[in-house]
């Protein structure tokens, strides 16, 4: 996967902003072969109507990045945006990123080189919230190295593995890498239990576990998708995070506003 293509697959609705801040990250990685594919539910003329989308995309056509700007219409929730963006992968790996993220200039090639020597189906990058760097949490700040390869494991709500969630919360992860020190040439693998908007899967193996094709089985209105489909991958080929993390949470109103069907707690 040295020279593969990464598929980089974004869902977006009403955050043109944010996703120009998105793209542009993109621009400057050091990983250069990228395949971009954004699924856009924005409301009226969609994101390509922002001027600062087609300058971006303007400048990320001059870097040799290919960038398909997809409008996806009707919403149907989250899980079927995603199987949607799924489904127009073509490359051996395909990053989920969520539009409101900033990613250091090398962390998908940090993810792609973990992917190589895991061969897992998930390798992760956890967001940083900034706007927490002063509130500090050690209670939640437990972290679980893998010191070998990882392997299959099985999470589920309310076990013991479930509680790994907290390490991602707020700036607790941000916190635990700068107390160890550990530097970017020096990345390790975590055990998680799952994480939020920037996860590089396998893309057969993400397939092989059903992708998000479970979202039939829910209403438009729902949240944990993205959680349902790392926990079936993580039991079948397992998973990781990657510290330092090098993403950043923009730390904006979510756009997923109803969180009453949780997909993980309904249907695993």
């Amino acid at each position: 996967m040295n020279d593969a293509t990464i598929d980089v697959l974004i869902p977006t609705c009403n955050r043109a902003a944010a996703l120009a801040v998105t793209l542009t990250a993109l621009g400057a990685q050091t990983q250069r072969h990228l395949r971009i594919v954004v699924s856009d539910q924005s409301d009226g003329e969609g994101a390509a109507a922002s001027g600062e989308v087609r300058a971006v995309l303007r400048y990320l056509a001059a870097q040799g990045l290919r960038v398909d700007l997809l409008r996806h219409l009707p919403r149907r929730g989250m899980a079927e945006q995603r199987a949607f963006l799924l489904a127009q992968a073509r490359a051996p790996c395909c990053l989920f990123l969520d539009d409101d993220v900033i990613i250091e200039s090398d962390l998908v090639e940090r993810m792609a080189r973990t992917m190589r020597q895991q061969r897992c189906g998930f390798v992760g990058s956890a967001l940083h919230g900034l706007s927490h760097a002063d509130d500090f949490r050690p209670h939640q700040q437990a972290i679980d190295f893998w010191d070998g390869q990882v392997e299959p494991e099985v999470v589920a709500p309310g076990g013991s593995a479930w509680e790994r969630h907290h390490l991602h919360s707020a700036a607790n992860l941000f916190h635990v890498q700068r107390r160890l020190d550990i530097g970017r040439d020096a990345t390790r693998a975590y055990r998680v239990a799952w994480i939020g908007g920037c996860v590089l899967f396998d893309t057969d193996k993400l397939r092989a576990a059903g992708g998000f094709d479970f979202w039939n089985a829910l209403p438009a209105e729902h949240c944990g998708e993205d959680v349902l489909a790392q926990l079936r991958v993580m039991a079948r080929s397992g998973g990781c995070g990657i510290i330092p993390s090098g993403a950043y949470h923009m730390e904006l109103p979510t756009t997923v506003t109803s969180r009453r069907v949780d997909a993980p707690r309904v249907l695993l």
